[in-house]
């Protein structure tokens, strides 16, 4: 184990030493960790293979004013500034913080094409519907999951089953365990976990494999699809939906006329409970959100310190905590997939409680 982190640990220092002898003087004065860390945790619509000379262009799908348009992303050649114009169709594109706009008419006096109107962009969009880095990924962790989970289930069906679990289906059948018995039945209880068991494993397992894709740095893995705000906002957003239609009587009761207190005190939880509907998906977003990208923000830090000091003398160090913080990001994958997993089991267990048992 020693020699596995050692290894590790001269790799990450040959890696960042030599990136730093590829920079000037000029250049390392200018370095940007901010800008770094931002690059590396936002979205983008190309993969980089190996560095600024090897990259893969995803394709760009727009739906504009005149129809449907679609062309590489290579045609802005990762110009992120709004500077560079691309005509397709006889209509003119921009891409600004990885998001495309229609071109202003006239440049402005930095040579963006883009008009801000109190730091903020003020140009139309066209819809978007291109394959990004996140998308590409969630596509990417969809199949691996099917795949998989086709073949646990095909063993399964297999003469060769003879009760023991063998390769892939060993591995699922473990999990899908953990979940049923130490997730589903304790929040939803036996009689009703079985209908929220599909939604309950495919969060557990799709979170858990995208946090993974966001710990290798290489094609074609790399994205930060759990540290992208929308991602995590469409799975809470699922949960609440389904919350809300499973619910029952009992459990808007419990809400609008919380049983068990005094009538003053029904009257002023009840707008408190309310607000508790949203606040709980809510969290459910901001926590996967900003726990996995924390991770990421933190390890770019320490790789940064080596160009802010600009010496060589703080490799060592800072390599020596980014191995440290990466050994416990893989153990946070697993972690936040559980917390999703079972904050949203509790929340079904509530809205479908008969509330037996009430009068102890």
């Amino acid at each position: 184990m020693k020699r596995f982190i050692y290894s590790i640990i001269a790799l990450f220092s040959t890696v960042s030493l030599g990136f730093a002898n590829e920079k000037t003087e000029e250049e390392i004065g200018k370095f940007n960790p901010t800008e770094l860390a931002m690059h590396h945790v936002k979205d983008a619509h190309e993969f980089e293979i190996f560095g600024e000379e090897h990259i893969l262009y995803l394709p760009i799908i727009l739906w504009t004013d005149k129809g449907l348009v679609i062309f590489s992303s290579k045609a802005f050649e990762g110009d992120d500034s709004a500077k560079k114009i691309v005509e397709k169709d006889g209509q003119n594109f921009i891409k600004y913080h990885e998001k495309i706009y229609y071109a202003s008419s006239s440049a402005n006096a930095e040579g963006s094409f883009i008009k801000m109107e109190k730091d903020h962009p003020n140009n139309t969009r066209p819809w978007d519907f291109s394959i990004t880095k996140n998308v590409f990924t969630l596509w990417l962790a969809f199949a691996i999951l099917a795949i998989l989970a086709v073949s646990a289930g095909r063993f399964y069906k297999s003469k060769k089953y003879n009760g023991v679990p063998k390769g892939v289906a060993s591995v699922f059948e473990f999990l899908v365990v953990f979940v049923r018995d130490d997730i589903a039945i304790p929040t939803i209880g036996k009689k009703k976990y079985k209908k929220f068991m599909p939604y309950l494993l495919t969060v557990f397992f799709f979170i858990w494999l995208v946090n993974l894709f966001g710990l290798v740095p290489f094609f074609p893995f790399g994205a930060n699809l759990s540290g992208n705000i929308a991602f995590t906002m469409t799975l809470a957003l699922i949960t609440f939906i389904i919350t809300q239609f499973s619910s029952n009587a009992n459990y808007w009761k419990h809400i609008f006329w919380t049983p068990g207190v005094p009538v003053p005190m029904k009257i002023v939880l009840a707008p408190i409970e309310f607000i508790g509907l949203f606040t709980k998906p809510f969290s459910l977003m901001i926590r996967l959100f900003a726990n996995i990208t924390a991770g990421h923000v933190i390890v770019l830090s320490l790789v940064s310190m080596i160009f802010i000091f600009k010496t060589y003398l703080v490799a060592p160090v800072s390599i020596i905590f980014v191995v440290f913080i990466s050994l416990i990001e893989i153990l946070v994958t697993a972690l936040q997939a559980y917390i999703f997993t079972m904050l949203s089991s509790l929340y079904f267990g509530m809205a479908t409680d008969e509330g037996h048992g009430e009068e102890h």
